[in-house]
This record gives C-alpha cells, structure tokens and sequence, in this order.
C-alpha cells in the first residue's frame, strides 16, 4: 500500500439524522480494523438545520471537529491553533440514493482486500477516503480537505498528481461539454487559476472555458483548504448571520441559512466575480441561479455575502487538472449503477491490494444454482434451484427456493424464503426488484417493503409522456394490463406534471386480513396473472399503499445497517458450516477477527458449536474446536499472552472426559458451558483458546487411531523364558515433504515424504530388547544417550495407567503393552494374573538412544518402533513394517505426545523411502521404496555431512504453530503444504535419476518451506552456520521440524568433512560437532541375542 495521509480528524456530514449512527458505526469499524489510521477523530455530524447546504454542512462540520480537538488537548475554548499541523477530512453525505438504502457511500462494490486481517465488505467509502489519502493529502501537507461523495474520481495508475502550493485548491478534469451540461464547470486563467464557475450551463455559455482539445474542466467536488482559508471558515461561528449554519448559531436561536459550498464560500474567491453580483445573489442565491424575491431571508443572506466577501475575495482558487483523469457522477439512473458495479470507475488505481470478482461474501449452493459468468451477487444467501441471468447484479438478498432471475436485473435487499415447492418465482428482463425495511411513525411495526420498477423507466419522467414507462412498459399498457387505474396511484390533487414514478402509490405495505408483497409485485412486473375474480387487483387496491418516493423517505437507515450486517454474519456462518462439514480448504480467522470488532462473535459459537456436536468425524469436530479457539484468540486481540501454553484447569476437566469417552455432544455442551464463564478478559479468553485447543487434541488422537485398522499381527514362536528378543534401528533424515505428515495437515490435506535412513557413526543408534522372565511384572529399562538407567518396576495394573504422560518413567515403554494389547488395563483381572495366563510370566524390556535429546532424527518415533517389534516378537508375534508404522501412529496417540508419520518409515523401512497417505480416515501410510543406484548411494554418502548444530529444539512449540495456522487455513499455509507434497515427489524422481545436484537444490527448497510453516524454526546460530557453508553445499536444512538439533547438508564436492571441520575452527565453532552418517538400507532388524 502507497504513504497516505494521517488523518487527524475524518468528518461526515449528514443531512439525514437517522443516518448518521450508522455511518459512525462503520467509520468506527474500518477505523478498527485499520483501514483509517487508529490516531484519527472519527465524527458524523448531522446538519444543525435541514437544507443548510454544503457550505453550511462544512462549516459547522469544521466547527465541530475543531471543538472537539481543543478539548481533547485541553483547551476551554475554542482554539484555531490546533488547526496547525492538523490533517482534516470532510465528506458530504448527499441525498437519499434509489439503489442503495444506506447512501452512497456505502454502495457495496463487488470487490476484496488481498489477505487481510479482517473480512469485510469493500464499499465507496473506502476508495474514497484512500484515494483523498493516497493521491492528494500525501502532496497538500496539512490542511482541509473536503469533498461529495456523489461522485468517482477515476485516475489510471502511476498518474502523478500536479500539486502546486495554494491556499485553496479545486480538483478538476477534463471533460466533454455535453457531459457538463448536467454539471458544474471551472473557467480558468493561464495560471490555472479559477475566474469562474458556471452550472448546468448550454454549449454557448461554455464557450470561454473551453481548453485547446475542446475539453471543459468539470467541478469535480474535491477542494482543499490551507489552514489560514480553514480558520477564516471557522471564524464564521462567531459572525451573524453566517452563525446560523452551525449548531451554535442554532443553538443561540438564529434561524438557518442556507449556504452553498462553491456558489457562497468559494465564489468570492472567483477572479471574474464583482463584490455587486455576488452580494445581490445574482450569482449566489441557489446554486448561482438569480432570485427576484426580495423579503427577510433575502436580506438576511446579502448581509451574509457582504460577510463572506470581505474575508474571503482575498484568497484565489488553484486548480488541480489531472488530465488522464474521468469524473463519474451517481445520479439517479440504473445505467450509473450497473456501470459503478460491472465496471466500476475505482477499478483505473489498480490497487495491489484488491482484487475485484464476481461473487463477493456470498453462499451460494453450487450443486443447484445456475449462475452466468458475468453477474454479480454481493453480501447475499441464494439457495434451492436459483437461476441468475447474464449482467444481473444481486445484493444483500436471500433467495431460497426455485427462483428465476432473467437477464440484466438489480435484486437488492430481497428476502424471497419458504417458497412452495410447486412454485417458481419469475423475474423478467431488466427488472430492479429491491427490498427496504421502512419505518413509520404512526405504526410501531417495522415493515419489510418491497418495489419494482424497470432498467429503462425514468423514474422523474411524467407518465403522461408516450416515452415514459412503468417495468419497461407503457404506463397506460400496463395500466391496462392490471386494472388499476390512474387514482389509485395518484388521487385527484396531484397535477399530471407530477404524477411520475416517484409519486405513484404502487406498494402495498400492508392488508387487513391478506399477506401482502411479492405475489403483488410479481403481478405488477408481468410474470403473473390476476385470475378472473381479479382477486390480486382487490387485494392490492384495499391496501395500504405508499409511493416510491415515501418508501425511501421513511427508510429505517439503522435497520438497513443491521439487515446487511446481519445477512454478512448469516452468510459467514452458513460458509463455515459448509467449509467444516465438507472438510474444504477455507479458513475463517478474518471474519473472527471481524466478529469480535462488531459482536457478532455468538453467532458464530453457536454454529461451531453445532457442526463440532453434530459430526460424526472425529477430525471434523477436531478442527471445529480449534476454530473456537481461534474465535476465542481473535476476541482478546492480542492482549491476553502467548497462545501456546498449559490446558489442564480443574474448570475442563469434565468437559474433556467426555471427549475422552466418546461423548461428542456432551462434551461441547460443557465446553461451551465453561466458555461462558471465560469471556470477559482477554487473559482468560487466551486461556480458554488454549484448553479448546487441548480440546482438538484429543479428537485429533481419536482420529489418528484410525490407523489401528491397518495394525496387524501373526502367531509366531514363543522364545524361551531369559531369551532377549533385540531391535536395531537407524536414524533417519527427512529429504523433503516434512510437516505434510502432520495430523491433522495428514489426513486432511494429504501428506508425502522422501526419507533415508541413517547409520550414525557406523551404527543403528536406536534399539530396544525384551525377554521373559518367571516373575509376573513388567520391568522397564530406559537407557539414556550417556548411559545413564532408569528403571520401573510394574507389579500392578495401577503402576501402568500414566502410560499417557510424557513425562512419566517409563511412560513410552508402558504405551507400547496397551498398544499391542499385551496387556489390557481395562480388565478386571489384575496384572500378574494377566500375565501368568497369556505369556506364563513377566517382560523385561530395554531401550536406548545414542543420539541427543532433541535431535531431530526421530528418535522418539523409531525407538517407539523398535520396542513394539521387539516386544511382540517376544510375546510370540510378528508383524510387518507397514503394521509397526501404523502401530507407532497408535501408540503416540495413547501417550499424547502426537507426531507424524515419517519418522517410522524412514527408521523402519530403511534405505530411501517415498511415504504418503491420502486426505481421509482412517489414516492409511503406503511406502514406496526409492530404487537408486549404488554409485548414486555411494556419491550420496560420501557428500552427505551431519552436524550437530549445539542447540536443542523446541518442536513441541512450533507444532502447535504449525497446527493453529492449518486449522485457520491460511492460503499461505495451505499452499505451502501443496509446495510441500510436490517437493518430495521431486526429489524421489531426482535420487532414481542419480541427480544429487537436483537432490540438493529441493533441500535447499524445502528448509525455505520448512521455515515458511514453522516461522522462527532456524536460530541465529544456524543462520550463521548455513552462511559459512552456503558456498560449499548445494543443499541445507535442519532435520525435523527444525529450531535446533542436527542439520544436514548435500555437499558439492565428496568428502568434504575435513573442509567443514576447518571452517567451524576458524569461525570459533568446535561446539559444533559432526557425525559419521551414511545411508542404511536394512531398517528395523529383530534379531534373538546370542551369548
């Protein structure tokens, strides 16, 4: 995004009152969620009077901003110091707009922002006030700013705007004189400077303006003010009359008056204008139009113009001509509005961030609703058997049900729902439909009230004239069509000039004894026929009935705000059902964050709450619980801690055995029980993400022990009692697709590895061994990389049940007994019985590690291998490979430590191994061995270095990093993991083809995704490191998950270790040490001990 203007105060004008809540409330929410800079004053100022005019409006508007600023630095009065410095923008809300209930301003426009943080819809608004920002209050420096927001301003990019230094400025460009003649014109001298303006002026009396090409410079509505010209505005609260156009001249009794922006505040400053013409008003008055009524309020505003010209003629009007510019009025046609829509004139900035589509925040049901390519549904819900025709624009709109939309329509604030399932709703061609929710003084309900008109009917045109049309028909066609006739629409005092479109009573809002609405428009539009007792005619003439005209005059504007905001979070939350239920690749963190800006975030549990009770996936309801404690992250905005930390309050723990004991429903009940209590500081909301997330663990196991079907095992031969039963397993490093092993990323995305296993220093460093022996106990050796012991005897089931504790003595060793049911916790015969009867006594059982904590070779994982197949070779079984890494799955799920799956594989398997597992439950790994040539094995192990980086990794960290980011779906995350799974495929292909040069350059790739997935993950030391060697190596990456432990690295040249060793020397890193590592090709061997 370009430098913009830091806004000191943005200030909106509004003529409506009812207005006005709503345009501060999404001036505040923008401002909220950065799209306005946090330090600025935000104030929507309702005109002090009605009519005040645009000059009044911007006076009282300055006068309350700066009000408001001397109080907030302390000021007692009113100080036109803070004018100093001050960046102020003012916006003129104008009239009530027909194809937009909420002004202009928030037209929503079928655009995004790219990634942003929060979701939302891009409106007018936001052009506007980033393009006043970005392309002129960056060059003007401080000052007044002050436009319409009637209008687009469309400036193709890298246009460099002609700032010139002024007191007061005027936007302008160049346009035609036809276009004009609707519009105001600048007439300027050499200099650029402003002589006159006229409006709605013919060809003839735009002749003096015209420029070289024929060009006129139109009044665009954009002006600025130096702080000089600003205080001399302000000075006018003080000086009656011109008091009597802000609050404070109100307030002392004054009565208003009216004052025009550009025909009273910047006429004076005209070079071309005499002190005579301007104070007799015969260039003022309205809008530069003469009066000839001379009274009190005459008098009145010659004394205000003689004012206005003696402290304002002093001052000149540059002009600012951008000349590839285009100014777009939004007057009130539906061409403007298409236009503004399908090709909107704010598309010319080409701004980075944006991108403009066709469907915008919208759920559509895609199995059953046709919908062209070339229309737009923005903010809307279109469900059931829905047809939308070509170039049709629909908004903020429900339609559910069998619904036709020909070609070329406006559907706007349309809620058509519970249609029969024997009925279809017809719209025709070129038709605007639109939906207002109106509020009547005298009646205190609140009515929803639907009108149409037709995409060619001029709306202001009397309907005696043969050219005027009613839904692109005939008014007296379609006066015969209906029966209804022209009283009914217009009573006998309305003179025939006025009887147009606007005035006609054609709506009805409500009957006495029938539902009135769509039936009877779709009636009036032609699509369905009264029948023969003229049954719709009656219904329609005995009701209520108002005009267009009144519809929009009684617009409840804070409803309307609501309705969309409304529709905005049913949309989101009928998205999130469907994204979770259907398990596709969309996340939600933005509309969180927006939902806890505008406290809609209760909608939003209570559907998460519904899709995580109501599933039957376990790896659904996982990741539903962690949306919940994204929510929950997103409410404390920052403040509460670090997201990552314990999950095991007291308060939890019902709610998580429920969980435990398959009790789906139930157990989010109680979540969402104790959540309630957790939400009113953003401490304890942080603290409930985290035991949400602890929630998810729990289903993430219980999803992963689906890979229990894939366990299976033989009888094989009981070995004597004393007889120790061996495993032998190497190392292994991960080549590429590491993370995409990961559940939930594993069976949600699909994940594929390229692993080798490793002799380290000439041996498999990992092992365990296991024998019977007479006495009926489980005796537990855990052996560590120093050789240190650490031994548990178990005699008792009870000595057993920490199996699920990490920390625990032991606690590895005891999973591996419940994960081959060898012995079963849950029985009511005691240990020693169990194992007398099945195995005719007790186990013995060591391990060891040779490698250091923390390595990042998978320890943890292979020796969890190798004790199961030592183990179940000891108790009489066998099994194969494939079974042990599925069987290791199981098992980090019992001991809750989690992991994936290429650990196993590449421990297990031995030599190069190309693991997958597709997107789906129950989680099923295949391997496919990597058949590679022995010279392309010998240059491997010959280029191959391990080094031990000195530092320890912290992988628990990264991974709930790792998880949180996949459970919100970040795109970036998610096409990663897509980078992740192709990677590893490559470089298979590259060790079949003998290519290491390759081999290495995907290395270097996937420790680039690696630190992508897991930010943080390579430490200042190892930075250092892959700097030293970087000239010397054609691939690097830490092993694992990375943030410590070993790295790895494929060399240039063969036997490189003594190079190595000497750069370490030099740079002062002996602490750095380097291990013997060459490929193993064997894997898990279970082997009898021999004497």
């Amino acid at each position: 995004m370009k430098s913009t203007a830091k806004w000191t105060a943005i200030v909106v004008t509004c003529s409506n009152k009812a207005l006005t809540p709503s345009l501060q409330q999404a001036l505040k929410f923008r401002q909220s969620k950065g799209y306005i800079n946090e330090e600025a004053i935000i104030l929507t100022v309702e005109d002090p009077k009605d009519d005040v005019g645009s000059g009044g409006a911007t006076i009282n508007a300055l006068l309350t901003v700066i009000e408001y600023i001397s109080a907030k630095k302390g000021y007692t009065v009113i100080n036109p110091d803070v004018l100093k410095d001050a960046s102020i923008l003012i916006l003129h809300v104008g009239r009530t707009y027909c194809y937009d209930t909420t002004t202009r301003p928030l037209i929503t426009l079928p655009a995004e922002y790219v990634a942003p943080e929060y979701d939302d819809l891009v409106y007018n608004l936001d052009f506007i006030i980033r393009i006043i920002g970005e392309r002129f209050a960056v060059k003007s420096g401080p000052g007044v700013w002050i436009s319409s927001t009637e209008y687009i301003l469309s400036i193709p990019e890298g246009t460099d705007i002609p700032w010139k230094e002024c007191e007061v400025a005027g936007v302008t460009v160049p346009s035609t004189m036809k276009f004009c003649k609707d519009h105001g014109v600048y007439k300027l001298d050499n200099e650029g400077i402003v002589q006159d303006i006229l409006y709605q002026k013919g060809a003839d009396e735009l002749g003096p303006c015209q420029r070289r090409d024929g060009s006129v410079p139109v009044v665009v509505g954009l002006i600025y003010l130096n702080r000089n010209v600003a205080e001399k505005l302000l000075s006018f609260y003080i000086k009656p009359p011109l008091d009597a156009c802000c609050y404070m001249g109100i307030d002392n009794g004054q009565p208003p008056i009216k004052l025009s922006l550009f025909f009273d505040v910047l006429l004076p400053m005209l070079t071309d204008i005499t002190e005579e013409d301007f104070v007799s008003g015969n260039r003022s008055a309205s809008y530069g139009k003469p009066s000839s009524v001379v009274d009190e309020s005459t008098a009145c505003m010659r004394q205000a113009r003689r004012i206005l010209w003696r402290e304002l003629h002093g001052y000149r009007i540059q002009s600012c001509m951008i000349e590839s510019g285009s100014f777009h009025y939004l007057n009130d046609s539906v061409t403007e509005y298409k236009k503004c829509q399908q090709d909107s004139p704010f598309k010319s900035y080409n701004f980075k961030d944006v991108v403009w589509k066709n469907v915008v925040h919208s759920a559509i049901e895609p199995k059953s609703t046709k919908l062209s390519d070339d229309s737009i549904v923005i903010n809307s819900s279109v469900r059931g058997n829905v047809c939308i025709g070509n170039k049709t624009i629909v908004s903020h709109s429900c339609l559910h049900g069998r619904i036709d939309v020909a070609r070329d329509c406006i559907i706007s604030g349309v809620k058509i729902e519970n249609i029969k399932d024997d009925e279809t709703v017809e719209i025709a061609e070129d038709i605007v439909l639109q939906g207002f929710n109106i509020k009547l003084k005298t009646f205190p309900v609140k009515q929803n009230v639907f009108t149409v008109h037709g995409r060619f009917d001029n709306i202001k045109a009397p309907t005696w004239k043969t050219t005027s049309t009613f839904c692109n028909t005939p008014w007296l066609l379609f006066l015969n069509r209906t029966g209804i006739l022209r009283e009914d629409l217009w009573g006998t005092e309305v003179d025939n000039d006025d009887q147009t479109f606007l005035t006609a009573k054609l709506f009805p809002v409500f009957h006495a004894t029938s539902p009135v609405g769509l039936k009877e428009i779709l009636w009036m539009q032609g699509t369905v026929d009264d029948d023969e007792q003229k049954s719709i005619l009656k219904r329609w003439r005995s009701s209520w009935r108002l005009s267009f005209e009144e519809i929009l005059a009684f617009t409840d504007s804070e409803k309307e705000f609501q309705y969309k905001k409304d529709l905005f979070y049913e949309v989101g939350c009928y998205q999130i059902e469907q994204a979770l239920n259907n398990k596709e690749n969309v996340g939600f963190r933005k509309l969180y964050n927006t939902a806890s800006r505008e406290g809609y975030t209760q909608a939003i549990f209570n559907i998460l709450d519904k899709v995580a009770s109501k599933t039957d996936s376990p790896g659904v309801a996982a990741r539903t619980l962690a949306n919940i404690g994204d929510l929950l992250g997103s409410m404390a905005e920052n403040k509460g801690g670090l997201r990552s930390g314990p999950a095991a309050n007291n308060a939890w723990r019902q709610a998580f055995q429920l969980l435990e004991d398959d009790q789906l429903e139930a157990g989010v009940e109680a979540l969402a029980a104790v959540r309630t209590k957790w939400l009113n500081r953003p401490d304890l909301l942080v603290r409930a993400a985290r035991h949400y997330e602890g929630a998810a663990q729990i289903l993430i196991r219980k999803a992963v022990m689906t890979a229990k079907k894939y366990m299976d095992h033989d009888k094989a031969d009981v070995p004597k009692i004393g007889q120790w039963v061996r495993a032998d397993c190497p190392a292994r490093i991960d080549l590429a697709g590491g993370w995409s092993d990961t559940p939930p990323i594993t069976y949600e995305h699909g994940g594929a590895v390229t692993i080798a296993a490793l002799l380290i220093n000439g041996k498999r460093p990992i092992g365990a061994r296991v024998r019977r022996t007479e006495e009926p106990v489980i005796k537990l050796e855990i052996v560590g990389a120093q050789g240190d012991k650490n031994t548990v005897v178990c005699s008792e089931l009870s000595h057993l049940r920490d199996y699920c504790q990490p920390h625990a003595a032991g606690a590895l060793l005891k999973s591996a007994f419940i994960c081959t049911d060898v012995i079963d916790l849950n029985s009511n015969i005691s240990l020693s019985e169990q194992l007398k009867t099945n195995y005719g006594g007790g186990f013995e059982m060591q391990s060891w590690s040779n490698l250091p904590q923390g390595s990042g070779l998978g320890t943890s994982s292979i020796l969890a291998g190798a004790v199961i197949g030592a183990l179940l070779r000891a108790a009489g079984k066998c099994c194969t490979s494939n079974s042990l890494v599925h069987a290791v799955l199981y098992l980090e799920q019992l001991l809750t430590t989690g992991g994936g799956w290429q650990d196993q594989v590449g421990g297990l398997m031995g030599g190069f191994q190309f693991g997958y597992s597709d997107a789906k439950l129950p989680l099923e790994v295949k391997t496919i061995p990597i058949e590679v040539a022995p010279e392309t094995v010998t240059a491997f192990n010959k280029r191959l270095c391990l080094i031990y980086t000195g530092k320890t990794r912290l992988a628990r960290n990264l991974l709930q990093d790792v998880i949180r980011n996949w459970y919100a779906r970040n795109p970036y995350i998610v096409q990663t993991e897509d980078s992740l799974v192709s990677i590893a495929g490559d470089c298979k292909d590259a060790l079949m083809k003998g290519d290491l040069d390759k081999a290495g350059q995907i290395i270097d790739k996937y420790w680039e995704l690696k630190k992508r997935m897991a930010p943080g993950s390579e430490p200042d030391r190892v930075t250092e490191l892959i700097s030293l060697l970087r000239p010397h190596v054609n691939g690097v990456t830490l092993a694992g998950a990375g943030g410590g432990g070993f790295m790895f690295v494929l060399m240039k040249e063969e036997t490189s270790q003594d190079l190595i060793r000497k750069l370490l020397s030099k740079k002062g890193l002996e602490d750095v040490e380097i291990y013997d590592a060459e490929l193993d090709n064997q894997g898990l061997t279970v082997y009898f001990e021999t004497d």
